[in-house]
């Protein structure tokens, strides 16, 4: 039996996993990530970046390493495939980045080897136990000591199914398959570049949908089909490359052939979360804490984001600096949102029709979606934008993301790369802690507030600059 020591251990190597464990190495803490997998697979799975997820990534100095690997920059994204714009947001990235998923992972893990932390593959969680002072966990024949245990470990969760966790929620009664396919010649009507929703090929009928996304490469597209109303008896079984093709028949005719298919995978239109995200010193993140439909890609940003929000926490309570109540606001905080994105993705499906009298429905739906309020509400909530925390403060700034602003040459989010507090003042101040990043600055976003602080994930700690309850 190998054996190693931790402060914190990582289970999963995906866009989750690889996030957090950036954040970790970010503040100094021992981190080690294990993955199953002997290899990172290269499929591209999930297919975009939300602007939220954006702006966190350039809190950290990452995006352009995304988007050095994108294929296109999208305008806007869809509630339902109902086209909704994010210009009402203020933000610089008012758009969807265009990237497979493995490149996301090459991005995180590329960075992550830059900080020194190599992920251990080919090792698979078997079991842990925990302490009053941390866990053991176990991985074949490799036993790793540490502080805190966070499953990042898919939907299937080795760690949530451990912990006894309920996995709650609604089990749907349809399917999907989601394919990257290399046709023969361009289908019909399809865009070589994807620029926007709009352009995306998409054909809803009673019960089905079928849709089609340029992938960067001549006549290559991310194919996504399925049936609300019925499921194959194994989800879990291979897609059959017949079942592929007949989909592409039935929505284009005999003259669009199939190249070649790289990827194919079914998913389902379940939908469920975690009971909690903290169990002792153990905690879930991603798809190991909520599943649903992949409407808009928001479960790859959910992740994302639950890393960048628990990094942090976990950091300062291994640094010795977190008070007492800190781990806890990570479930408080994250598990809402993740209720709020299951609320949507099934409200998006009420609009993909079942019946023709949901037709119209969806028909009224699209007219209603044309107006700025609604749009407005529409594309913060899939883009994240909308996100704000619970604040003990009044003011309306409390628990909000910073918007981005000119500083400088550069902007604001620069001053976010460390992964540290920031103290935005428009008077001379103190460091009111160690761990904070003080900055004079002649503006800020709410005029009538001389300070702020502002967590290391980017939303608003205090309207009067006060560590007090964030730091000790």
């Amino acid at each position: 039996m190998n054996e190693l020591t931790a402060e914190v251990v990582v289970a999963g190597a995906g866009p989750t996993g690889l996030m957090l464990a950036n954040e970790l190495a970010l503040a100094g803490v021992d981190v080690q990530v294990l993955e199953r997998m002997h290899e990172r697979t290269g499929l591209s799975k999930a297919l975009n970046l939300q602007p939220r997820t954006a702006e966190v990534l350039d809190l950290r100095g990452l995006l352009g390493r995304a988007e050095q690997r994108s294929f296109a920059t999208v305008a806007d994204g869809h509630f339902a495939v109902i086209p909704v714009r994010y210009t009402g947001w203020d933000t610089r990235h008012p758009y969807q980045v265009g990237i497979p998923q493995a490149q996301v992972e090459a991005a995180l893990e590329e960075r992550l080897a830059e900080q020194g932390v190599k992920v251990l593959r080919g090792h698979r969680l078997t079991g842990f136990e925990q302490d009053a002072t941390g866990v053991t966990i176990t991985a074949g024949d490799l036993r790793v000591r540490a502080k805190y245990l966070v499953g990042c470990d898919g939907g299937r969760s080795a760690v949530r199914k451990a912990l006894g966790l309920p996995f709650e929620g609604i089990e749907g009664r349809g399917h999907g398959v989601s394919a990257d396919v290399l046709f023969r010649t361009t289908p019909p009507g399809a865009p070589t570049q994807w620029r926007s929703m709009g352009n995306m090929v998409t054909s809803l009928s009673p019960g089905k949908f079928v849709g089609l996304i340029p992938l960067g490469e001549p006549n290559l597209y991310r194919l996504s089909y399925g049936d609300r109303l019925n499921r194959p008896e194994d989800l879990r079984a291979e897609v059959p490359e017949d079942e592929v093709r007949a989909a592409v028949r039935e929505r284009f005719g005999d003259e669009v052939e199939i190249e070649e298919i790289r990827w194919v995978s079914r998913f389902s239109d379940d939908s469920r979360l975690a009971a909690k995200y903290r169990v002792g010193r153990v905690f879930l993140a991603g798809d190991a804490a909520h599943v649903h439909f992949p409407a808009g890609g928001q479960g790859l940003n959910l992740g994302v984001q639950d890393a960048m929000n628990l990094g942090w926490k976990l950091a300062a309570d291994v640094r010795g600096h977190a008070p007492a109540d800190l781990l806890d606001s990570y479930e408080a905080e994250r598990r809402a949102v993740a209720s709020g994105v299951l609320q949507n993705v099934a409200a998006q499906n009420a609009l993909i029709p079942l019946t023709p009298d949901q037709l119209a429905l969806r028909a009224l739906f699209r007219d209603l979606a044309a107006l700025p309020e609604v749009q407005h509400k529409l594309s913060g909530m899939v883009s994240g934008l909308d996100i704000a925390y619970a604040s003990p403060e009044s003011h309306p700034a409390a628990g909000t993301r910073l918007p981005d602003f000119p500083l400088g040459n550069g902007f604001a989010s620069d001053l976010f790369h460390s992964g540290r507090f920031v103290l935005l003042t428009k008077t001379p101040a103190p460091t009111p802690h160690p761990e904070v990043v003080v900055a004079e600055v002649p503006e800020l976003p709410w005029p009538d507030l001389t300070q702020v602080l502002v967590r290391p994930d980017g939303y608003v700690a205090s309207t009067t600059g006060s560590a007090a309850g964030w730091l000790v």
